[in-house]
């Protein structure tokens, strides 16, 4: 009988430990959690990614003076409106945490009002290239984005045009 319930016992901690050993990995890749962002809006607030848990979140990458990522605003700002109350297979709403890779605060603020980018996440570091947001996303090139749901999770990467919509779909319940 002992010898039974020692079993049991040891069963019970060795899945345990199979489950705790199963930790998403933290890192850029689709199935990895997303690595958190703390930075300022341009009212001086502290945003942090993390705070939007429990929503499916674009992180993107974009400045002022970049072209193409002025050209992809209206996009996501379309994306934003369509989904934005959304169900999702792992939370609910969509919103979009903006990070700027601006060196100049008014730019930043102006192209915001220009393109309509009416969520409330914006964040930069106004730094440029030298952003630590990019660093710890690797970032080489704008404009650029990760999905992550309501876990955390990246669910796709480098979204644009129709390719975010799609994406946001294939989530949805």
């Amino acid at each position: 009988m002992m010898r039974k319930y020692t079993l049991l016992v040891a069963v019970f901690f060795a899945a345990i430990a199979a489950v705790s050993a199963q930790k998403v990995k933290i890192g850029l890749e689709v199935g990895n959690k997303a690595p958190e962002l703390k930075f300022l809006s341009p009212d001086g607030d502290v945003i942090a990614l993390s705070d939007l848990k429990g929503q499916m979140v674009l992180i993107d990458f974009w400045a002022s003076w970049c072209g193409p990522c002025r050209a992809e605003n209206p996009n996501v700002v379309k994306a934003y409106k369509k989904f934005k109350d959304e169900e999702f297979k792992t939370g609910n709403g969509f919103t979009i945490y903006g990070v700027s890779l601006d060196k100049d605060k008014d730019r930043w603020k102006k192209a915001i009002k220009d393109d309509n980018l009416i969520w409330e996440n914006h964040v930069s570091d106004l730094m440029g290239w030298k952003s630590r947001a990019a660093e710890i996303y690797a970032i080489r090139g704008i404009p650029d984005n990760f999905l992550i749901n309501g876990e955390g999770i990246i669910v796709a990467k480098r979204l644009r045009g129709d390719r975010l919509e799609d994406a946001l779909k294939a989530e949805a319940k």
